[in-house]
């Protein structure tokens, strides 16, 4: 009879695997940080209505500080600061999510479309992007805001969308325009391939790490602007969001009273995704580009051997990454460079 029964893993297989796992995380702590807290306050989001009372019920006392029952204290109205701010949450994600997807799409159109094409269609989308980017921002907001009797979250998320795409349009624009010369494009446009399928398949995989850091960018800046807005008395109504939050505290005198537990939460929960968002924006741009990623090493190493008193020279870093002719591009993790494969394999 067969013995049909799979083999045991070795003893050193699991060791392996864990040492493999390691070795991915090892230098990726802000990564890991950020993603930490971003999906803490996601599930504080989701189920923090669920599990708080209604963040409209007045029928607690008054001012209540910190305590079982209240753990985030009670507002002047006897709104649960712990309830408004689990539903302050979802309203704030929801514009920032919403706000930034806009503007990832219209850097799109305006950034990777005008850099791909030339003529009249970038002279024109570029025109458009320069005029929107000497516009002040914040100013442009609170006069659209200040016209619309009506806010709702939706209709504040467009508005701030729609004036926070230009910066990412112009770096965007950049980095295609380089791609465009790439071999591998130029071979497509040869093959008679449409312009649109040369923008989805050609350019765009390659900006997929760069387009992940605008559009956190842009949910950074959108949550703090409708935090601004808010405050000002111009974000959503009838919408509870952590911006909304701080605008009750000051217009319920809650920096004069001494009711820090009513103000303080929103104000932290804000510093702490805007932190979050950054350091994983930041890990982004160290994988993007590994000199980032080896420069704080290489300066404590030159760090060190100085203070060992040992004469050193610091090499120019263009130097040093110049490629040879008979050197293959390397990344740093071992594996070739993609658009070089890429244009070896059609060569």
């Amino acid at each position: 009879m067969t013995d049909t029964t799979a083999p045991a893993p070795s003893r050193t297989a699991r060791p392996a695997a864990r040492r493999g796992l390691r070795d991915r995380l090892r230098g990726r702590g802000k990564l890991i940080v950020g993603l930490v807290i971003v999906s803490s306050i996601v599930l504080f989001a989701l189920l923090g209505p669920l599990l708080s009372q209604d963040p409209r019920n007045s029928d607690n006392p008054a001012m209540l500080p910190p305590q079982p029952g209240h753990w985030l204290g009670t507002t002047s109205l006897g709104y649960d600061v712990l309830a408004q701010l689990a539903e302050g949450a979802r309203g704030s994600l929801l514009v920032g999510v919403v706000a930034g997807l806009l503007a990832i799409v219209l850097s799109l159109v305006f950034g990777v479309v005008a850099g791909y094409s030339r003529g009249w269609t970038d002279e024109g989308l570029s025109l458009i992007t320069n005029v929107m980017l000497v516009i002040p921002g914040l100013p442009l907001m609170i006069v659209v805001s200040s016209y619309l009797s009506v806010r709702s979250l939706l209709v504040v998320a467009l508005i701030l969308g729609a004036t926070a795409w230009p910066g990412a349009a112009v770096v965007l624009r950049l980095q295609s325009r380089s791609l465009r010369n790439r071999d591998y494009v130029s071979a497509a446009r040869v093959a008679g391939e449409k312009t649109p399928r040369i923008l989805m398949v050609e350019i765009l995989p390659n900006l997929l790490p760069l387009l992940t850091a605008q559009f956190l960018f842009a949910v950074v800046l959108a949550i703090l602007g409708e935090a601004g807005l808010s405050y000002l008395g111009l974000g959503p109504n009838g919408s509870i969001t952590w911006g909304t939050m701080l605008n009750e505290a000051q217009g319920g005198g809650a920096l004069t009273r001494g009711a820090w537990w009513w103000f303080v939460p929103p104000g932290l929960m804000i510093a702490l995704l805007g932190c979050a968002l950054s350091l994983i924006n930041f890990s982004i741009d160290e994988i993007v580009n590994p000199k980032l990623r080896s420069a704080p090493a290489a300066a404590r190493s030159v760090r060190k051997a100085r203070a060992e008193g040992r004469d050193i020279t610091v090499q120019d870093d263009d130097e040093a990454d110049a490629p040879t002719a008979d050197s293959p591009t390397v990344t740093v993790d071992g594996t070739a460079d993609p658009d070089s494969e890429k244009e070896r394999v059609q060569a």
